[in-house]
């Protein structure tokens, strides 16, 4: 039986990041071309059928305008700088009325504010390029902004630009076509590893926390310079001069979690960063985390991540998540 290819659409909008685009489409052709198969097809769209000046000066000729496409499992706007002023009410409409013929719809880089004000992500999981995040956040209370590298949630697909779009399609077509094939894409690329869902960009976090209170990012930065040995309560809060109850109100505020939870999620990604780029033994790691056994190690590993220490390892493996 023959395989029906997935059929992509590439919209692009002036200024849109290039290295964003590129990363997008060279796995589904990388794909095509490893598996011996045609798996995917793509089709490159601008919102009047006229070339589109990208963000390194190049211009580059679409297939067609955007309200001729048809046909397409999934359509990607493409962002870059000034993406977030785009009020295209015509634009919008004609992302709409795709999106309720079926098609799935997604981001890469700052085209997530398109979507956004389209209205096609208010209670949808979404990402972003960590520049545009807290006005993202302002502009459209209703969406659910994660911070990760890319986000996945029903048929919304967001990442947050540059190669983070590699990880976006290389999860896309490992779920869809089996890990080996994305990992011998990534090998490929010289891409060491493939980076899910749950990779966050960590210059998101201190942006939110610097917005919300100076002393809670001290903190928080305390504990990233404390990760081997963690701090008390009573010494994080002795370091910003403030009582311990005040340390977990502005921690229950502003990030919903207590400060034990918090520090030991950060453990734990620093734990995870460590058994994906290095050679460490998972003694070695767990001890580097902070962690006093193995067991506790890796039974608060599985419920943060959803899969154990050594599984997570696995050279090629690709997260169901």
């Amino acid at each position: 039986m023959t395989d029906v290819p997935k059929k992509f659409g590439f919209l692009l909008t002036d200024q849109c990041s290039m290295i964003c685009f590129s990363s997008a489409i060279e796995p589904l052709r990388s794909a095509n071309r490893m598996s011996g198969r045609h798996l995917y097809d793509w089709n490159i769209l601008t919102i009047d059928g006229e070339s589109e000046r990208t963000s390194n000066g190049i211009s580059i000729l679409p297939d067609m305008k955007l309200e001729e496409a048809s046909s397409l499992d999934i359509l990607f706007v493409c962002g870059g700088i000034g993406t977030d002023k785009i009020k295209d009410e015509h634009l919008m409409a004609e992302l709409r009325r795709i999106v309720q013929h079926g098609t799935g719809i997604g981001a890469l880089s700052t085209g997530t504010f398109i979507l956004a004000a389209a209205g096609l992500l208010n209670g949808y999981h979404c990402t972003i390029h960590w520049e545009g995040a807290i006005s993202l956040k302002e502009s459209y209370p209703k969406v659910i902004f994660t911070g990760s590298i890319f986000e996945i949630d029903r048929n919304r697909y967001t990442c947050a630009g540059g190669t983070s779009a590699i990880d976006l399609m290389l999860h896309m077509i490992g779920s869809a076509h089996g890990d080996k094939l994305a990992y011998d894409i990534s090998l490929q690329f010289m891409h060491d590893r493939i980076r899910t869902h749950s990779d966050k960009q960590q210059v998101v976090r201190k942006l939110q926390l610097a917005a919300k209170s100076q002393k809670l990012l001290t903190i928080v930065e305390i504990m990233e310079q404390n990760i081997e040995e963690p701090l008390s309560p009573e010494l994080l809060a002795e370091e910003v001069g403030i009582s311990i109850r005040q340390v977990e109100r502005l921690f229950r505020q502003h990030t919903g979690r207590s400060p034990a939870r918090y520090y030991i999620e950060m453990r734990l990604e620093h734990a995870r960063l460590l058994l994906l780029q290095t050679s460490m033994s998972i003694t070695e790691i767990y001890i580097a985390s902070g962690f006093s056994t193995h067991s506790h190690f890796a039974k608060s590993y599985r419920e943060y991540y959803g899969l154990s220490p050594s599984r997570e390892r696995k050279p090629g493996y690709v997260s169901a998540g």
